[in-house]
């Protein structure tokens, strides 16, 4: 271990230097619109995901106690040849954008319904049988595209981890959650999931969603619950002998229902956000509209009524605890950081690096082709951000929001549903996605490695998704 930790040590200053000197070789001009830019800048994106793919395999205690620094080091090998290539003051201007008009108010949001969501306490006799599981995992899925995929996560996988404490075989009870609460159930609504939202505040109208994406949606829902009830129900003859008595029950009951009113509250500023848009502050230098700083504070204020709210004793019996939103606040710091060249060079279209890609989502008519959409979307939304990987591609589709719900409605459809559905794919795909894993694991329970997630996507999403191609978009 000491010879590892030597090496990382050593390598790491040549690693600095190799990737400042091939950063240094992209043109320094049109940073912005991402026309001039080589996809070396897209080595310290690809360096993180690979930290948090093989560092908890390969040097797991290493990983665990210093993840903060090692994402903060990719973030670095960023901003240091921005900062030589670009200026010091372009390069703080870069951070300084990412991390106000992005980073602030998704973490915000985050922490707000990560504090509320686990101040609600579902008590009573709740054993994780194949139907009682099968039944959390469906309310979880429909109430998504209510209060959002984070929010409906936030509240539901505390049940379902005390459901099932007692059985040994639960791994597929956590990935299948991950699947259709953390994803799939947010496609109905701007509410459910963020792509959606981006998408409400270019004009898409809010029911669009629910009666465009209503039957793939279903499709997914119904397919994935039945596959995971006959996977639970294999496991459960195995282990039923072990499960509590189910001859008295108590009865379920909701406590900390304050914090349901707090839900309402961040789902109601999520709304308003979209409605109301005051005009501009200047902050740092950035332009960042009114209503993004309102809703951060009112996230955090709603985060301080919660806790205070809250009895600890509920929480405490909620098994609630602040590593997995520390976790995730470090990690999605670099990759909104490190993502943000990939991000740019996709929005320069035709005229950027990755121009034989976006090539490939219109026919030789010139007319876009639904499936390519679908795929090219979700496949970068199973990595990137899915909510900036949505307006990419719904601007390479013309942004034309009036066009896109009608003539263009086969295309945004595939683009809704491979940004919303394909978060999926890996742990980083979408923020739940990471939280969820986060809670999991404080609970004593394993999760699968990244490579182990995306095989189980792989197995069973893929598949899924090859018929939706077939069913809805081709």
């Amino acid at each position: 271990m000491r010879l590892a930790r030597a090496a990382s040590a050593t390598r790491m200053p040549l690693m600095l230097a190799a990737a400042m000197w091939v950063l240094a070789t992209a043109p320094a001009q049109a940073a912005s619109s991402g026309a001039d830019l080589s996809l070396a800048w897209g080595i310290p994106f690809v360096g993180l995901l690979a930290s948090i793919a093989l560092m908890p395999l390969l040097a797991g205690h290493v990983w665990h106690h210093h993840y903060g620094k090692i994402a903060a080091g990719w973030g670095v090998l960023l901003v240091l040849p921005l900062a030589i290539v670009f200026g010091p003051g372009r390069a703080a201007e870069e951070v300084w954008h990412i991390v106000l008009q992005e980073y602030i108010p998704f973490i915000a949001l985050l922490l707000a319904l990560y504090v509320t969501g686990g101040g609600v306490l579902l008590k009573g006799s709740l054993v994780g049988t194949p139907l009682t599981n099968v039944a959390l995992l469906a309310l979880g899925t429909v109430i998504a595209s209510v209060m959002g995929t984070t929010g409906a996560s936030m509240l539901l996988i505390r049940p379902v981890l005390r459901a099932n404490a007692f059985r040994r075989r639960k791994t597929h009870t956590f990935v299948f959650f991950i699947f259709l609460v953390s994803n799939i159930g947010g496609s109905l609504t701007p509410l459910g999931d963020p792509p959606l939202y981006l998408g409400f505040l270019k004009g898409v109208s809010f029911f669009w969603t629910t009666t465009h994406l209503f039957a793939e949606f279903l499709f997914c829902a119904v397919l994935l619950l039945a596959i995971y009830y006959v996977l639970d129900s294999i496991a459960w003859s195995k282990e039923k002998a072990h499960a509590p008595a189910l001859g008295e029950r108590e009865p379920l009951r909701i406590e900390g229902t304050v914090n349901l009113g707090l839900i309402g509250g961040v789902v109601a500023m999520v709304l308003i956000q979209g409605a109301w848009q005051p005009g501009e502050v200047t902050l740092f230098g950035q332009h960042i509209g009114a209503e993004r700083l309102v809703g951060v504070a009112v996230f955090l204020a709603i985060t301080y009524a919660s806790v205070r709210l809250t009895a600890p004793a509920l929480r405490e019996a909620n098994g609630f605890a602040w590593g997995a939103i520390i976790e995730v606040a470090k990690l999605f710091a670099a990759i909104f950081v490190t993502m943000a060249p990939v991000l740019t060079i996709l929005r320069a279209g035709m005229a950027g690096a990755a121009a034989p890609l976006v090539a490939l989502t219109t026919d030789a008519a010139g007319q876009p082709v639904p499936w390519v959409f679908f795929w090219m979307t979700g496949v970068l939304s199973s990595f990137l951000d899915n909510a900036p990987t949505y307006l990419v591609f719904f601007n390479l589709a013309g942004g034309d929001p009036g066009h896109l719900m009608t003539q263009g409605a086969a295309t945004l459809a595939a683009i809704s549903c491979g940004a919303v559905f394909m978060g999926a794919n890996s742990y980083i795909g979408n923020a739940p996605n990471f939280m969820v894993k986060a809670i999991v694991e404080e609970y004593g329970e394993r999760m699968p490695s990244f490579f182990g997630y995306c095989a189980w996507a792989v197995v069973f999403l893929v598949p899924l998704f090859i018929l939706v191609t077939l069913i809805f978009f081709l």
